[in-house]
C-alpha cells in the first residue's frame, strides 16, 4: 500500500500535464475530483453516515483540500513542470506547522521551528533556478498557495477523521468540491477538445489518484499508525521527479534537488514532535 500510494501520488502531476495537453485546467480538475468521488462511492466505508453538525467543517474541507488547491495546481502546471510542482508539494506538512502555530494556537517547539526553517529554505532553493518568467512565478506562487490551504484542510481534517474515519470525511468533501469545481468545469469546456489520451490520464488521476491511493492511504494509517505511514509522503516527490525527467525530459536542477532534499528534511523535523496534534495523519496527497 506505502508504494502504491507514492508511485499514485507521485504520478499524480504527470498525469495533470497529460490531461492539460486537450483540456482546460478547471475540467482537469473536476475530473480529477469527480473520478476520485466515484470511486469512493464504491467503498461501503465512504459511504458510513457522518452527523449533519460536522457538514460545515466537511465542506470546508472540501473547499481547502479539492475545490480551491486541484484547481489552482492545473492551472501552474500550463506553466511549469510536473517535477517542479510536486517538488514544491513537499512543502506541505511545512504548511500544516505553519498553519497550526499562525490560527491554531499551537506555537511549534524548538524541533519544528528548525524545521521549518530549514524546509523554507529549501522551497527557495527549488523555486529560484526555475523563475525564469512571469508565468513560471505565478506556477510556482499558486503551487506555494494550494500548499498552504492543504495546511488549513489537514488541520480541521485531522479531528474529524477522529470521530468519523478518514473516508467518509473524505468522500463528502470530495462531494462539495464536484459541485464547487462543475459552474467553471463548464465554462472550460470550449477552450478545450476531446482526446482518449488526456481522458484516460484524467480518469486515472481521479479514480486512482484521488480515489483508491486514499483509501489505502487511510488503510495504512490503520495498520501501521499515523507516524510510520506518514513516510509515503517523503516519496511522492521522488517518484513525480523521476517520471518527469524520464517520461517527459523534465529538466531538474541540481539546486532543486537539494532544495528537495532541504524541504523533506525540515517535513520530518516539523512532523516528529507533533504526532497527535490536528494536522497529524490527515494524509498529504497530490
Amino acid at each position: 500500500m506505502l508504494a502504491g500510494v507514492a508511485v499514485t501520488w507521485g504520478g499524480s502531476f504527470l498525469l495533470i500535464e497529460i490531461g492539460l495537453e486537450h483540456f482546460a485546467p478547471t475540467l482537469v480538475a473536476f475530473g480529477r475530483i469527480a473520478f476520485g468521488a466515484l470511486a469512493l462511492a464504491l467503498l461501503p466505508a465512504a459511504r458510513a453516515p457522518v452527523p449533519r453538525a460536522d457538514w460545515p467543517q466537511i465542506a470546508l474541507v472540501g473547499v481547502t483540500w479539492m475545490a480551491i488547491p486541484f484547481v489552482l495546481f492545473a492551472v501552474a502546471q500550463q506553466w511549469i513542470d510536473s517535477s517542479l510542482a510536486a517538488m514544491i508539494n513537499a512543502s506541505t506538512p511545512l504548511m500544516v506547522a505553519l498553519v497550526a502555530a499562525l490560527f491554531m494556537r499551537l506555537p511549534p517547539s524548538r524541533l519544528q521551528s528548525v524545521g521549518l526553517l530549514l524546509g523554507f529554505a529549501g522551497v527557495a532553493a527549488i523555486s529560484l533556478p526555475s523563475v525564469g518568467s512571469g508565468s513560471n512565478a505565478l506556477g510556482i506562487g499558486l503551487v506555494l498557495l494550494a500548499a498552504f490551504l492543504y495546511g488549513f484542510a489537514f488541520n480541521l481534517t485531522a479531528p474529524l477523521q477522529r470521530r468519523h474515519g478518514a473516508l467518509p470525511v473524505i468522500w463528502r468533501a470530495q462531494l462539495v468540491a464536484v459541485a464547487l469545481v462543475l459552474p467553471a468545469a463548464i465554462a472550460g469546456v470550449p477552450s478545450s477538445d476531446f482526446d482518449g489520451g488526456s481522458l484516460l490520464a484524467v480518469v486515472a488521476l481521479g479514480a486512482l489518484g484521488t480515489g483508491l491511493a486514499f483509501y489505502w492511504f487511510a488503510s495504512l494509517i490503520g495498520s501501521v499508525g499515523a507516524p510510520r505511514g506518514s513516510i509515503t509522503i517523503y516519496f511522492v516527490p521522488i517518484v513525480a521527479i523521476t517520471l518527469g525527467a524520464t517520461l517527459r525530459d523534465e529538466p531538474v536542477h541540481a539546486a532543486a534537488l537539494m532544495g528537495t532534499a532541504l524541504v523533506l528534511g525540515g517535513a520530518y523535523l516539523t512532523s516528529r514532535p507533533a504526532a497527535d496534534r490536528p494536522g497529524d495523519g490527515g494524509g498529504i496527497g497530490a
